[in-house]
């Protein structure tokens, strides 16, 4: 991991100095990010940290960042790089097993173009995942916090990959080499490859269809198991104002080492969203996780995690770049895995609020 951040940092820059030529193209960027937020858990729990299973917007009852990054970027026709630090209850919850200064690093890649003709790339680094539609950043999404799914997927990775783009920008394929899942930095005693690929299909502006699937091991070699996992989903802009998406994640993973049976999980979602008008929207969330075996969630019960989630969400958005956020949320589990007042519960309902700022 060390060369290839040395490489980033190399290849990073060579582009800022080659900003200096004729290319009317080159163009070198900085921008930021930041958002604080507050939640209220009506579970109460002592140490004001969400469940478990709950990775952004997990601190409850305190005013937080949950993510703030300064970005520099790089393009050219034929290099791009990008660089971003970050901080926040985000980078805290998420990069927990990441070592040292890696642990505040949001986005570190570098790539080249491989072709003069076709819009091909190769690159390498830190990178937001090619899972799943929602991103770490907020303001990008159409919901306040994040989904069951979202959470317990990965927000990043390490990889080399190469990315194809169809001439008329409507398809593009991914394939990717990884460090494995949700990892900067391989985990000790594990060697064996992981990869995936995503293929986007946007035939107009107001349709998206994405597959992304992984395959890899979890676990030292000796004891490792194999996780194959698919996601897919569509967004559908149907009018100006109207707009929804709905994705199913399915993901098995071998009982135990070398067996050939496997526990799995499916996770489908649907959130619709529809714009009053050019400062306020209105967004709702349905979710439901399944992971009986514990496989991303291990709640030690009879039925596993086995959990419907609904929230509803207001938006203002007094500038482009800045929007201030009100969702309600609750979780409604089979089992009682929710903590409240020392006795598990099956539900769990929170209050969140929200400004995020881009420039």
């Amino acid at each position: 991991m060390r060369r290839i951040i040395l490489i980033i940092i190399l290849v990073l820059t060579m582009a800022i100095v080659k900003a200096q030529d004729t290319s009317h193209t080159a163009k070198l960027t900085i921008s930021g990010y930041a958002e604080l937020y507050y939640s209220y858990d009506f579970n109460k729990p002592a140490d004001h940290n969400r469940p478990p299973f709950v990775y952004a917007y997990n601190r409850t009852n305190e005013v937080a960042l949950n993510l703030g990054f300064i970005k520099a970027a790089y393009l050219n026709d034929n290099i791009r790089a990008n660089f971003a630090l970050m901080a926040g209850t985000y980078a805290n919850a998420n990069l927990a097993a990441e070592p040292g200064v890696l642990k505040n690093i949001y986005e570190a890649n570098a790539g080249i173009k491989l072709s003069k003709k076709a819009d091909l790339w190769l690159d390498a680094g830190v990178f937001s995942s090619h899972i799943g539609f929602e991103s770490a950043v907020g303001k990008d999404c159409w919901v306040l916090t994040r989904g069951i799914v979202s959470d317990n997927t990965p927000y990043y990775e390490s990889d080399a990959k190469i990315t194809y783009n169809t001439a008329d920008g409507k398809f593009t394929a991914v394939a990717l080499f990884l460090n494995g899942w949700q990892r900067m930095q391989r985990r000790d005693a594990n060697n064996s490859p992981a990869g995936g690929v995503q293929l986007t299909w946007k035939p107009s502006a107001n349709f998206t269809l994405n597959y992304s699937n992984y395959l890899g091991t979890e676990g030292p070699d000796s004891a490792s198991v194999k996780r194959f996992y698919h996601d897919l989903y569509a967004i559908i802009q149907l009018t100006s104002k109207f707009g929804i998406t709905g994705g199913i994640d399915y993901g098995t993973q071998q009982k135990v080492h070398a067996a050939a049976s496997t526990n799995n999980i499916i996770a489908p979602v649907f959130i619709a969203r529809y714009l009053l008008d050019k400062q306020w929207a209105v967004a709702g969330r349905v979710e439901y996780y399944k992971d009986q075996h514990g496989i991303f969630i291990n709640t030690q019960t009879t039925d596993g995690f086995n959990t419907m989630g609904y929230s509803l969400n207001v938006d203002y958005i007094p500038f482009p770049n800045a929007v201030i956020r009100l969702e309600g949320k609750t979780y409604n589990s089979k089992d009682k895995i929710f903590l409240k007042d020392n006795v598990y519960v099956a539900n769990n309902p929170l209050i969140t609020t929200s400004l995020a700022v881009s420039f």
